[in-house]
Formats: structure tokens, sequence, C-alpha cells
């Protein structure tokens, strides 16, 4: 059985504490590793690194820092299929997933900002012939980063590779669930000879671990992808040190299909509410569709849902894995007896499969659901379940569904199907939302911004605002007398 460390200080150490938690294979039910069961002294000594190493690495001229991460990139890259493998395990998600999507964007991440620092500008104000002012920007100094274990690598990336290009240094506190990808990413770090102290790995659970990370006053800056009541709880630490804060909390997004749309509404719409066995904060999980079609489109869905193959991740033809842990399967399965109970129609799905392989007997699963008959505004329609469920919801009009997309507490992202261009665009304006994508699902450009609004969180990722939420602005005004 493997047992994994702390990447502290450039280097690969047992927790203070001499304590480990146990790292169960979800496809499995089974222990496979033991991951540290880090506490404050453990994450004191990895701000303690960090704060030490800002002083040199922020002070890196720009192509260093982008030559030693795009070397990660490189080492990552080459060694994609361990990756791939170790993130299949370690989250029950299918290995065809992790090695055609997940691995390849950590990559991207890494080159994307890599290459974005060598392209700063500045913004010059100039002011009637008395002075001009120009802007710089300076690194926050140590960074806390917080990540889930839905997408483990993917976000660990992402909030990573822009804090170290711009020279500010960081302390990462990865989901105990899934640790995996996370220490591989520390071997390679070490490998690629990243500056001892620039990149810190704290293990550990929230309450420990996590909580020790938000307290400290040294880190100036929390950037958070999780749970909304978690989020809740770092910002209510997090703001009376006046931390700078970026928290991508839940979701509970609708995806709307006009009679117009296109007949790729029905694959899309299926991908946008099982990808990752529903586990992405992105995913449609309910499903308005316009009365017109409302029967049809039920049908095809339905027959569509069916023909996803559930089985052993680490199966190349598996397309629905394995849900991350027990407790998580227990909540999803709760909701769809909930949705019994609120007198909802299951019209496929709903249940633990009974003909998967000796292998994965003791594993977490659970069917892709299709609920229908439930209103818009009962519980399993206005609560993130973060599971293979969908609702399906007829509409009449378009002023109906607007209403009631946007009738819930989040406001993350959206999708939208139609061959209208005028209502596309007219429905993507009054959507509550962050991210709105228009007969498609999921479709990326790193460069633009990304969060939510209501209780999907604060603050945004991505582009520019990723490389501005790591640094501080600075004005310079210089007097320029005309004589």
């Amino acid at each position: 059985m493997q047992t994994i460390g702390n990447y502290i200080n450039g280097e690969i150490v047992a927790p203070a504490g001499g304590a480990f938690l146990d790292n169960v294979e979800p496809a499995t039910g089974q222990v496979y590793s033991q991951v540290p069961d880090s506490d404050e002294r453990d994450v004191s000594a990895a701000i303690e690194a960090a704060q030490a190493a800002f002083a040199t690495w922020s002070t890196t001229p720009a192509e260093k820092r982008c030559a030693a991460l795009l070397r990660i990139a490189d080492l990552l890259e080459a060694n994609l299929e361990a990756f791939a493998r170790a993130e299949s395990v370690d989250t029950g998600k299918p290995i065809t997933r992790a090695r055609v999507l997940e691995i390849p964007r950590a990559v991207k991440n890494f080159r994307f900002f890599a290459s974005a620092i060598l392209h700063e500008r500045s913004d010059l104000h100039v002011m009637d012939r008395d002075a001009i002012n120009y802007t710089l920007r300076r690194p926050r100094g140590v960074c806390g980063l917080i990540s889930p274990w839905n997408l483990p690598l993917y976000l660990l990336t992402w909030k990573v590779a822009p804090a170290l290009a711009v020279g500010a240094t960081a302390v990462a506190k990865p989901s105990e669930l899934t640790p995996m990808t996370a220490h591989l990413l520390a071997q390679i770090c070490m490998q690629a000879g990243l500056p001892p102290g620039v990149l810190n790995i704290v293990h550990g659970n929230g309450p420990r671990a996590g909580a020790a990370l938000v307290a400290d006053p040294r880190v100036s800056t929390i950037s958070f992808t999780g749970g909304t009541r978690t989020g809740g709880d770092i910002a209510r630490v997090a703001a009376p040190l006046l931390k700078k804060l970026s928290l991508e909390l839940g979701g509970k997004n609708p995806t709307i299909v006009f009679a117009d749309a296109d007949p790729d509404a029905i694959d899309g719409s299926v991908q946008a509410a099982f990808s990752n066995q529903g586990q992405i904060c992105l995913c449609g999980s309910r499903l308005f569709v316009e009365e017109a079609i409302y029967r049809a489109f039920v049908e095809r869905f339905v027959e569509k849902t069916r023909q996803l193959r559930l089985g052993d991740p680490l199966d190349e033809a598996t397309q629905q894995g394995a849900l991350v842990s027990a407790a998580h399967r227990d909540k999803v399965e709760s909701y769809v007896q909930l949705a019994r109970a609120e007198r909802g129609r299951i019209l496929c799905g709903g249940h633990r499969p009974t003909d998967l392989s000796d292998r994965c007997g003791g594993g977490y699963f659970f069917e892709p659901t299709v609920i229908v008959d439930l209103p818009a505004s009962c519980r399993v329609n206005q609560e993130e379940i973060f599971g293979p469920v969908v609702s399906i919801i007829p509409f009449v009009d378009e002023r109906d569904v607007i209403t009631a997309a946007n009738g819930v507490p989040y406001g993350l992202s959206a999708s939208i199907w139609t061959s209208n261009l005028s209502r596309a665009h007219r429905v993507a304006d009054q959507l509550a939302a962050g991210t709105v994508w228009v007969n498609c699902w999921l479709v990326r450009d790193l460069r633009v911004p990304f969060g939510g609004t209501k209780q999907s969180g604060v603050g945004r990722e991505g582009g520019d605002e990723a490389l501005r939420f790591f640094t501080e602005p600075k004005n310079v005004c210089i007097r320029t007398p005309s004589n």
C-alpha cells in the first residue's frame, strides 16, 4: 500500500503528527493508499517555506518563470498515462475521460499561463500636460489554493499555474479524497527543478489543514473551489483578516431546449447531465424542454441515457464510473428517494447497479437517473445533488422558462439550444449565470472569465482575471511640468 507525503520546501515529507488517512478507490470501495492527516504544524511549515521562496521567485524574470512552468507542462505531458490512471483510480471516473480531457487540460493550464506572462501590458493615463500615471502589478505573496475532488488535477493546476506565473508562491490543499495526482505533480515539480518553497502541497481534511491555511495571517490570498457551505465558512474567517478571496462554489444549472433546437441538443443535454457521473459544478441537472417537443425529446433522452455504459473505470469502454465516496453515493440516492416522495416519476435509473464485475462489486456506483413530473420549485430542483440525476421540466414560453431557470439560489452556468439567434442573445442576456453556452456545453476558452453569481460564488478565474487576482495593482504618478 502506497503512503504519500506532503510537498514542503521542495521535499516530500511525512506529516508532523505522524497521522494518516485512508484513501479509498471508489470503484472497489477498498483502501489502496495512505494520505497525510496534516495539521497546523504542516501548514505553518509550508507557509514559512513559501514566504522564504517569495523573495526570490517574485523577482525572477518572467522568461525564467515561464521556462519553469513549461518544463512542468512537458513532464506532465510525458507522463500523461500514469497521471490518467492515477486520476481514474483515485476518483472513480472513466480512464478515457482522464486521458483525453482532464490531464491534457492540466498541461494546457501550465502552458497558457506560462506564456501569458510574456505579454504583460500596463495601463497609462495622461493628465493634461501635468502628469502621467502608469499601473504596475506585483504578486500578492503567499497564496492558499484549495481545490476539490471532482476534477483534482484539472482544477488544482487552474490555480497553481497563474499564481506561480505572476511570481506569487503557493500552499495548495487538495481534497483528501483524491490526493494522488497532486502527489505526482509534486514529484514532477522536483524533477523540473522548481525552486524549493515556490509550490507547497499539504494534504489533509478541511477542518484541520484547510482551516489552518485560511486562518493564517501570512497567507494574503485564498482561491477556493468547492461547496457553497464551505465557501461561506471560509469567507467568515478570511474577511476579518482582509484576505483577497475567490470562491467558485456550487451550481444548479439549467439546460434550456427550444422546439427549434438542432437534433444535437439530445446528445449535448445527455453529456451535460451525466459527464463525470454528474460530478461537475457545470452539469445541467435541470433540463427545461419546450412543451411542443417535450414527449418526443424525453423519449429519446431516456433512450440515450440507457445506452450509457456503466462499469469499471479502468475499462476503456466505460462511460459512467463510480461516485467519489460511499457518503456521496448515499447523498445522491437520498435525493432520488426524495423525488419519489415528491411524486416524481423515475423513467430510468434510480438504483445502485447489480451487474458489476467482481472487482467493482463493493464500489460506489449509481445508475444515470432521469426524473419527470416534478415542479421547478421542489427541493430536488432547487438543491445541488452533484450526481448522475437530471430532472426534465416542460415549459410553454420564453418568459416562463427564464423565470424558472433563474429561480434557484445558484447562478453558475446555463446552456441554451435553439436555431433562433435573436432568441439566443435575448435569453442569454437575461439568465443569471456566469457562463451561458449556446448550442454547446463545456466549451472552454482559457482566456475568458469564469465564475458564478448568487450562491455560486464571488470573483472570477481564467485569463486576465486570474493574473489580476494573484497580483496587486500599484499606480505610479509622475509629474511632468511644462517648463
